[in-house]
């Protein structure tokens, strides 16, 4: 009978520290930061779970070659068992979106848990591999949105896809290593996500506010003479440059932490090299998923998630991500 120790390592149960962010960021996205907001980051980490069993299951013959040491091929967690698991946690993950998000949530969650399940046992070894993964992250991030306005988070939702699919090309090359050709596309590609990630997201209204205000007729001074800015404009002018340190700050985090990694698999592209790439982009995420959280305008709620990243590192250690 399989141990708890072996089923944590099954479903890479501190992996998920990377996972609670897409719902966050999402949420920050589109306005929809609530009391809703934990329990889907809940329903997101059952799914996440439920997909990392259901992906040890689809390779265990595979694993039997490759990874003998899994839980499956190893014969500490049995084929049965842990299919009997993915499929739970996945209704668990669709029952708990449901009932803290309702219709608009299970409207999201359930392309999510099927994309999930597609990756696993169709898409993951083909051609179509990393942009069905990537699919699944961009779902993530709007199943935090889905009480709010979508369309608000969809640049967080492309931007967490798009990093995804950096890792999942990656990932395909543990085992047999790559060329450089591989790390130093994703490479650029990571750059381009930090790029977005850094960049303050527009609120909508705020352009309109500021042509009204620059057309207003300026408050007479003494001697009716218009009104020069005051000291007071100062903190105001410092709070916004500091607003926007904070996922700039971030986002050069994240890009140095995984961008780091892939430039060593640049200059050895070994499965080893390849394998630690992987690691650091799955533990680096909640770095990315913290600038865009404070990029949405929750600041401090931003640094909270990234915070996550390296408490992912040291776990990593203990129980591998990938």
């Amino acid at each position: 009978m399989a141990t708890l120790p072996d089923l944590v390592e099954l479903v890479r149960a501190p992996a998920a520290l990377s996972v609670p962010g897409d719902v966050v960021a999402g949420a920050a996205a589109a306005g929809a930061l609530d009391r809703r907001t934990p329990a889907l980051a809940g329903a997101s980490v059952l799914l996440y779970w439920a997909g990392m069993a259901a992906n040890d299951w689809a390779d265990r013959r595979l694993d039997a070659v490759e990874r003998p040491e899994r839980p499956i091929p190893s014969g500490r967690v049995s084929p049965g068992a842990a299919v009997g698991l993915a499929a739970g946690l996945t209704a668990a993950g669709l029952t708990v979106a449901a009932a803290a998000g309702g219709r608009r949530a299970a409207a999201v969650a359930v392309p999510l848990a099927a994309a999930v399940w597609g990756y696993d046992l169709r898409a993951k070894n083909t051609a179509a591999g990393p942009a069905v993964m990537a699919a699944c992250r961009g779902l993530d991030v709007l199943l935090g949105a889905s009480g709010g306005r979508l369309t608000r988070a969809l640049p967080a939702a492309l931007t967490v896809a798009a990093h995804t699919w950096t890792v999942t090309a990656l990932s395909r090359r543990e085992v047999t290593g790559t060329d450089p050709a591989l790390p130093l596309g994703t490479l650029a590609g990571t750059a381009v996500v930090a790029a977005s990630a850094a960049t303050v997201a527009r609120v909508p209204g705020r352009a309109a506010f500021r042509r009204r205000a620059s057309t207003a007729p300026a408050p007479a001074g003494r001697r009716g003479r218009p009104a020069t800015s005051g000291p007071d404009d100062a903190p105001a002018s410092r709070w916004a440059t500091l607003a926007a340190l904070v996922p700039a700050g971030l986002a050069a985090w994240y890009a140095v932490g995984y961008g780091a990694a892939q430039a060593r698999v640049v200059a050895e592209p070994s499965a080893g090299r390849v394998r630690a790439a992987v690691g650091a982009g799955i533990t680096g995420l909640p770095a990315l998923q913290g600038a865009l959280t404070a990029r949405g305008g929750a600041r401090l709620l931003g640094l909270a998630v990234a915070a996550a990243a390296p408490l992912g590192r040291r776990l990593a250690r203990k129980v591998s991500p990938t």
